[in-house]
């Protein structure tokens, strides 16, 4: 969420930012909104303090008026009378209009914020002005002694390559068929060895951040809908989240239970308790959502909490399965495992103080300890600063890491591909716009501190996506009789093992 008072004296810099993302907001309506709404706001706190003026004031005038009119006669009696009346329809008037405000301010709010949560944070101004993904710039690459990613595969190993899906198969170790029958499109078992390798990859990212100062957290991944709310993955990325809509099923619950005549179900003389009823809905059974990335519930966490500025940065990191709906994705270099609908993701968060070189200084730590995690595992890669246009909702700034994949990329002469990147981390900073929603702020000395609180700011980072990482691995290790060497530091986590086949 945006800071309202920014937007009152700087409207032109949002409405930039909103065109720069190609996000389409009504920034003007907005602003209507806010200056009607505040203007209602006003008027009904002028009216609710002659409200509570009256409550002292009129009783006391009523007493006294009520005392004289029991000596009073004739046209001073029929006067007292009119003034009695007048004050006790003077609250209850005051009341109508402060129901009447309240009604005015609801049928605005639900437009208010909806357009207020569609707000893109503004870009940074060092961000590249780019539409899509192809617009992103390049800013360094990295290959291991051993691979040239100028030169073909052959070229390097001295074979032509296999890709990841055929040499799962080969191996056995994924079983896409049996995946695909028990949960769809997009699904997949690991086998054997195969979910070895994914487990290991986690294991070892899990330690590599925690070795590095960060705090392990094991985290739901059904959350409320406030929690994808304030971190930016609502509204806008409805469309990529699954819901469970609890209601839905109480109220089938219901439905069986009154479409069932066995004696054997409850009464109404029985505890209301002892099955469900739609009256149970609204309230124990909220809308739920699967999260798409571990920072979800690492963020939202400390929804609503004042932090002490001395305990910051908070330094998290989890292990979390993930679920997306890939929805629109498609095409040749997204078959096999990499896009997929359940994935588990390390995740590492900071939550630093409202300070942008601090943001800043944290943003480039995390790719740098990304970078380090990638050229351990010895794949090539390269770094891209993403685009305003690739920015999304949420982000000042993104910066994508690509590992390189010999199966994906335009066929050369040999009818082979050449190869090409495909992401497999990124690195984020969002200031205080999660911290903002999630009303999460922080305070010098705590809450027990005198000083003023601030919305934190807060950054997130990719450290290892399993299974697409298996891709680069799998590939890049093979060898020519079809086997696949498991990567030097990964070999701890499988027991020891060199070689898969």
């Amino acid at each position: 969420m945006i800071d309202l008072r920014s937007l009152r004296d700087d409207p032109q810099r949002f409405k930039d930012g909103c065109a720069s993302k190609g996000i389409s907001v009504d920034i003007d309506r907005l602003l209507t909104l806010d200056e009607q709404r505040r203007t209602l706001r006003h008027e009904q706190q002028e009216a609710r303090a002659g409200q509570n003026a009256l409550a002292k004031e009129v009783g006391p005038r009523i007493g006294t008026l009520t005392g004289r009119l029991k000596k009073a006669h004739g046209e001073e009696r029929a006067g007292l009378e009119a003034e009695i009346a007048q004050l006790k329809a003077a609250p209850a008037a005051l009341k109508d209009r402060v129901r009447e405000l309240d009604q005015r301010l609801g049928g605005i709010e639900p437009e208010f914020n909806a357009l207020l949560l569609a707000v893109p944070l503004p870009p940074d101004p060092d961000v590249p002005v780019g539409k899509t993904s192809d617009d992103n710039v390049e800013l360094s690459r990295w290959n291991p002694d051993w691979f040239d990613t100028a030169k073909s595969f052959r070229e390097n190993k001295g074979f032509d390559p296999r890709s990841h899906m055929e040499l799962a198969r080969n191996l056995g170790l994924v079983d896409l068929e049996r995946g695909v029958r028990l949960a769809g499109s997009r699904s997949y078992l690991l086998v054997g060895d195969g979910a070895r390798l994914h487990q290991a990859i986690l294991r070892y990212a899990m330690d590599f951040v925690a070795e590095r100062g960060f705090t392990q957290i094991t985290v739901p991944v059904l959350v409320r809908e406030e929690a994808m709310v304030g971190t930016g993955f609502l509204p806008s990325g409805r469309e990529q989240a699954y819901m469970i809509d609890e209601s839905a099923r109480v109220d089938a619950d219901v439905v069986a239970i009154s479409d069932d005549s066995s004696e054997s179900y409850p009464t109404e003389s029985d505890s209301s308790e002892s099955y469900p009823t739609k009256s149970d809905s609204s309230e124990s059974c909220p809308t739920l959502f699967l999260t798409g990335t571990g920072e979800v519930s690492l963020m939202g966490m400390y929804a609503g909490e004042i932090l002490d500025e001395a305990d910051l940065p908070l330094k998290l990191c989890t292990v979390s399965t993930c679920f997306r709906r890939e929805a629109g994705a498609g095409g040749k270099d997204t078959a096999g495992l990499y896009r997929i609908h359940q994935f588990d993701k390390v995740e590492q968060v900071v939550i630093c103080r409202a300070d942008e070189g601090e943001s800043r200084r944290w943003h480039t730590e995390m790719i740098g300890m990304v970078e380090q995690f990638v050229r351990s595992l010895e794949l090539p890669h390269r770094l891209l600063q993403c685009c305003t246009g690739d920015l999304g909702v949420k982000n000042a700034d993104m910066i994508d890491l690509e590992s390189w994949m010999p199966s994906r990329g335009p066929a050369g002469e040999d009818g082979l591909p050449r190869g090409a990147y495909g992401e497999t981390h990124s690195a984020s900073r969002l200031y205080d716009f999660q911290c903002r929603r999630l009303n999460m702020r922080c305070r010098p000395g705590g809450e027990q501190g005198r000083g003023e609180t601030t919305f934190c700011h807060s950054l997130n980072n990719t450290v290892a996506a399993s299974p697409r990482l298996m891709i680069p691995i799998l590939e890049m290790y093979q060898n020519q009789d079809g086997s696949v060497t498991v990567p030097n530091v990964l070999r701890p986590y499988m027991g020891g093992c060199e070689r898969i086949g």
